[in-house]
């Protein structure tokens, strides 16, 4: 099997309307995998112009969040993409965060296993054309049918960080998406789907792990100054602290997680070690890059999924940077 090589999209710095020529490009280039990114954008919007202007690629959502969008909505919009791309659509569902639920969307943040257990079993119920209907702990639903069922079966993965998590999302879906974690890293995850997955009698060697990686193709060392602020920006985040915890990154992160905590926003940018930026992230030039994400794939990642990090700020710039990445790391090609 060829291997996979996955896109964030959109693009950074490229408008919607003219991403016709980013798709078909990348396709070209032997790009397999067009992943969305809700805090950015509408998915289904940027998946639908995908589906128009791709013939092969997988097409995913990275996800919606099974908090903030009902699953009666969320199996609507998977089956609408399961029609404009039959057969090539992935629906990745996951719980967010509290930053993404309670501060963006005045939502509630709890018992986030059973949301996203509960709301992939009524989407699933959907999208196998029956009614949906779940009476759980944190969900209550009934009565709806699509109207519009998808042509063909529409796979569902889970975003899962901890344990527990991952091991849910190997129960109940048909692959499993992280994210912000080192190639090495990967291999404690790996091991928790390969044994969960031996487990419910699905294929260990098989089971799909989708992971998005941060990557910047540039010696430029602006690149690892921005990075170092998107550490700040994530890894102070409730869920993606417990994550590395789980990973056993707690305490190189603890001096940067406190001063956050005090409020001192200079001072965890100062506090945040240069390992974590080494690890977390695939920097430098493009031959050094690919090298980096092939130890993701070597570690048992399925579909790595690039999601370039800009450094210009003037739009122009930005997207001729983003086409440029585009082309630097694009697979190898027979």
């Amino acid at each position: 099997m060829a291997p996979r090589w996955g896109l964030t999209v959109p693009l950074n710095g490229i408008p919607l309307a003219a991403h016709e020529p980013v798709f078909r490009e990348a396709e070209a280039l032997g790009y397999t995998d067009f992943w969305s990114a809700e805090s950015d954008v509408d998915p289904w919007i940027v998946l639908a112009l995908g589906a128009a202007w791709t013939t092969r690629a997988t097409l995913g959502t990275a996800i919606v969040g099974a908090f903030t969008r009902g699953p009666a909505i969320i199996a609507v919009g998977a089956a609408a993409m399961g029609e404009a791309a039959p057969g090539r659509f992935v629906l990745g569902i996951g719980s967010g965060s509290n930053v993404t639920v309670e501060r963006w969307n005045g939502g509630r943040f709890e018992r986030p296993l059973t949301r996203v257990t509960e709301v992939v079993k009524a989407v699933r119920q959907a999208l196998d054309g029956e009614t949906m209907a779940v009476q759980g702990e944190t969900l209550r639903v009934s009565g709806f049918k699509l109207g519009r069922p998808a042509p063909s079966r529409v796979a569902i993965y889970v975003a899962a960080l901890q344990e527990r998590m991952v091991r849910q999302a190997v129960r109940i879906a048909d692959g499993v998406i992280t994210n912000w974690l080192s190639g090495e890293d990967v291999r404690r995850v790996t091991a928790v789907v390969r044994d969960e997955a031996h487990k419910v009698g699905k294929d260990p060697a098989t089971y799909p792990i989708v992971c998005r990686i941060t990557v910047c193709p540039t010696p430029d060392p602006r690149a690892r100054e921005q990075f170092r602020r998107a550490v700040t920006a994530y890894l102070n985040v409730p869920v993606y602290r417990r994550f590395h915890q789980w990973l056993g990154r707690g305490e190189a992160l603890a001096a940067m997680n406190a001063k956050w905590d005090a409020g001192d926003r200079r001072g965890a940018l100062a506090a945040v070690p240069e390992r974590a930026i080494d690890e977390l992230a695939v920097l430098g030039p493009p031959e050094r890059c690919r090298e980096h994400i092939r130890q993701y794939v070597a570690s048992g990642v399925t579909v790595p999924v690039l999601n370039f990090m800009s450094l210009e700020t003037d739009p122009a710039a930005r997207a001729e940077e983003s086409r440029a990445y585009l082309k630097a790391l694009a697979p190898a090609q027979p």
